[in-house]
């Protein structure tokens, strides 16, 4: 969606929204297959093929551009920070898109010289707002020249993943609870929203509504505006988060944990619960004191029956369903991909779409992103000395393959592919590089 409307969107919905209830929510169209998954798939688009300057392979006809990097002097003063993670793409009519994305800093971190203007936090006593935050690059839609580079959020703590909203912003999210203490002025563990087209440094207001807790990443189903949330720890639940005036987050809202029909532990680790293909109705649990001072979000929502997670991270909407990876899941312990279905006439329905059988097929994976043409493409993050971070294609009958190969030992980050589907974008993770993919992706 253009961010340009935006207020149409959020006029529309005002209808839409008028249903919504705590306990399901609508599918947007079909539901893809859901058989079992296989042993590894042949690419749809060739194989790997090396790269001559030796740092990232695409397969035949695929090409790639950076187009920043750390330290690259930016419009307002500062300077592209580190650990660039999670990632929006947005079109803000005009022939111009934004690229909102983060930089998972911790206050010992460089910030890249942050610009004055607001800030959530800063290091005590002190003015330094603390490093993590936003990053916001606005490109020539046509040639992907990068126009403009700017602080959009600053103040905050290990800005790890997040997720696209359908009126046109950025939810970023903490990856730490930190409390004030002498070093740093305000709790965290926060939801934060960065309109795509804000043009500089944000007003940073916590969404304390949506809980405080590890956590990773969002998505927004636009049917009801209901905002599925990860959580990165190894014993994690599935929230979601529905809000009093859908669109409008910072109103206020209802978290809830995901409860399974017959199963508490989806992570196979000491007993296999789920197998590849297997599905559990689903039900929603409200928790209660969700701003959490002692951080016991997981813990009180497993006392109530939530069913547990291996690291929940990366999270997208496809049509009608959502995907996300749970980077440590499986009997193997190389990751899982849950599908889950939400149904307004009965309970949900979550599926294990992929779980790896071992490090050489699929590693790890953190964020991903439902592409244009069907399949989910997976960032590994595995720091392994041997292995190397691929990008994995998932096909919707759930077999991974090779889309790329990134020869750094850094994680792949942030992929998202431009509106018209032509550009995928993808960060490596340290030191800050952003990609540009492009080439005969599938119909």
């Amino acid at each position: 969606m253009s961010v340009s409307n935006r207020r149409q969107f959020l006029g529309l919905t005002g209808t839409a929204f008028a249903g919504l209830y705590l306990n399901s929510c609508t599918s947007l169209g079909p539901k893809a297959s859901s058989s079992p998954a296989l042993a590894g798939a042949a690419s749809p688009v060739g194989p790997l093929v090396p790269d001559p300057a030796g740092m990232f392979d695409l397969p035949e006809g695929f090409s790639y551009r950076v187009i920043s990097r750390l330290g690259d002097a930016m419009g307002d003063g500062g300077t592209v920070p580190d650990r660039a993670d999670g990632m929006g793409c947005f079109d803000l009519g005009n022939g111009k898109l934004a690229l909102v994305r983060n930089h998972e800093l911790k206050p010992e971190h460089e910030g890249g010289d942050i610009p004055p203007g607001p800030a959530f936090d800063t290091v005590a006593r002190s003015l330094r707002p603390l490093p993590g935050g936003t990053t916001t690059l606005v490109l020539d839609a046509a040639t992907l020249e990068v126009e403009r580079e700017y602080r959009s959020l600053a103040g905050t703590i290990r800005n790890c993943a997040g997720g696209i909203t359908p009126w046109g912003s950025w939810l970023t999210c903490e990856e730490n609870t930190d409390r004030a203490d002498g070093r740093i002025n305000q709790d965290h563990g926060w939801v934060f929203e960065v309109p795509a087209d804000a043009p500089g440094l944000v007003d940073p207001v916590p969404l304390k509504a949506m809980g405080r807790f590890n956590h990773e990443a969002a998505c927004v189903n636009p049917a009801t505006g209901i905002v599925y949330l990860t959580e990165d720890r190894d014993a994690s639940l599935l929230y979601r988060f529905l809000p009093t005036y859908p669109g409008q987050l910072a109103r206020g809202g209802t978290l809830q944990a995901l409860v399974l029909e017959g199963i508490d532990d989806t992570r196979n680790w000491s007993a296999r619960s789920m197998g590849a293909g297997d599905t559990a109705r689903g039900t929603w649990i409200t928790l209660d004191d969700v701003e959490a001072p002692e951080d016991d979000l997981r813990q009180r929502g497993a006392a109530q029956g939530a069913a547990l997670f291996a690291r929940g991270e990366g999270i997208w909407m496809g049509e009608g369903e959502l995907f996300f990876t749970c980077t440590s899941g499986g009997a193997a312990r190389e990751g899982q991909i849950f599908r889950l279905q939400p149904d307004i006439h009965s309970a949900d329905v979550l599926e294990l779409f992929y779980e790896s059988p071992h490090e050489s097929e699929y590693s790890y994976g953190d964020n991903l992103t439902v592409a244009p043409f069907g399949h989910l493409v997976v960032c590994e993050d595995s720091y392994d000395d041997v292995v190397q971070n691929h990008l994995r294609g998932i096909t919707p009958e759930g077999a991974a393959y090779p889309l790329a190969l990134l020869h750094r030992q850094t994680e792949l980050a942030g992929a998202c592919f431009s509106p018209d589907g032509r550009t995928l974008f993808v960060n490596a993770y340290s030191p800050t590089m952003t990609l540009a993919i492009t080439g005969p992706w599938p119909a």
